[in-house]
């Protein structure tokens, strides 16, 4: 399951980072901060 969190994590942050490059910064910084709160290394929506 922590496999499947990090591989979400990483598709959600390169997603943002990929609408950042496209100028939707509002979408990119809200991608990266979902990938970042999914993602089982930091903050985890799912351990609280």
């Amino acid at each position: 399951m922590a496999f499947l969190l990090w591989i979400l994590a990483v598709v959600l942050v390169v997603a943002g980072i990929v609408a950042l490059v496209r100028k939707q910064f509002l979408w990119g910084i809200v991608l990266i901060i979902v990938g970042l709160l999914v993602g089982p290394g930091g903050v985890s929506v799912f351990n609280v």
